[in-house]
């Protein structure tokens, strides 16, 4: 099968991009197609492959994968450039659209520079802070809680709670922003061992759907740094839902305003948590690297 794809990149966070509404690639062959594609010595090389569907309930289905071939619920680097392919490529002509992943939709303002997509903007919606529905392994008794601006109870919100990863104790914050994250705060998060640390936070016992883990410094109450280590990609030079989660994380623990600056190996990316209506925006570049066709059969 003779596939036609493009390589995009937000902030570093780089997917192959496939058109799936013109090619249709049986679903179950797609975790091995990915696996493959993904790979950065014998395939195109990426975090992961992004089929753009057709949507019953949106302009658009994103429908995502991480390298080693696991579905993922959310990427807000990829959802990114899901808006600026579809313009780009002529799929839409409006700068307001509605893109599906895994259910669940998200709104995209389209900002153009002469013709072509250079940021985008994404209501991300709002964010998951209930224990359960993170979901994160923390009964009440370790949570906290809380009420939101927009009256939302939360019974079990995960805040600075104790983590035993091997002989170290951390405190993680955790959010999901239609996927899992744990925060935690460092001095010096250039010095982390990630390669050894990263899987032990993802393959916690606390985490039954893994978890997606972000190491933040402060910077100033406008600005933090970090790094993120994904679940079934390892470390990212990005991470728009990890941004996002930061955000929320920093203005639960009191350490920023509710508008940051988030620096990432691959960029920066602008998050705004509306804490009144729980409703996160996330503004950054897309980026097209180049486009071919790849041969299946060669694999």
């Amino acid at each position: 099968m003779i596939i036609k794809f493009t390589k995009m990149e937000g902030c570093g966070n780089d997917y192959v991009y496939i058109d799936g509404i013109s090619q249709s690639i049986p679903k179950e062959e797609k975790p091995e197609l990915v696996r493959k594609l993904s790979d950065r010595h014998f395939g195109i090389g990426g975090d992961g492959v992004i089929f753009i569907n057709d949507s019953g309930i949106a302009d658009f289905e994103m429908e995502m994968y991480n390298a080693d071939g696991s579905r993922g619920e959310m990427c807000g680097n990829g959802i990114r450039c899901v808006g600026k392919y579809v313009y780009d490529y002529g799929l839409t002509d409006s700068t307001q659209i509605a893109v599906e992943s895994f259910g669940k939709i998200k709104y995209l303002t389209l900002y153009p520079e002469n013709g072509k997509i250079a940021r985008v903007k994404v209501n991300m919606g709002p964010a998951i802070l209930e224990a359960s529905q993170i979901p994160v392994l923390y009964n009440e008794t370790e949570g906290k809680k809380i009420e939101l601006g927009d009256g939302t109870k939360i019974s079990c919100a995960v805040i600075d709670a104790p983590l035993e990863i091997g002989a170290n104790t951390y405190k993680v914050t955790c959010v999901s922003m239609g996927n899992p994250h744990a925060v935690l705060f460092v001095d010096n998060e250039k010095e982390l061992p990630l390669t050894q640390i990263g899987p032990l936070f993802e393959n916690h016992v606390r985490f039954p759907n893994r978890i997606n883990t972000e190491f933040v410094r402060v910077i100033d109450e406008g600005h933090v740094s970090m790094r993120v280590w994904e679940r079934g990609t390892g470390e990212t030079l990005a991470c728009g839902t990890g941004c996002c989660a930061v955000g929320v994380a920093c203005v639960l623990g009191g350490k920023t305003s509710g508008k940051v600056l988030v620096d990432v190996l691959g960029g920066q990316l602008e998050i705004e948590w509306d804490e009144a209506n729980n409703n996160v925006w996330m503004t950054g570049p897309a980026r097209t690297v180049f486009e071919g066709t790849v041969d299946t059969a060669l694999f």
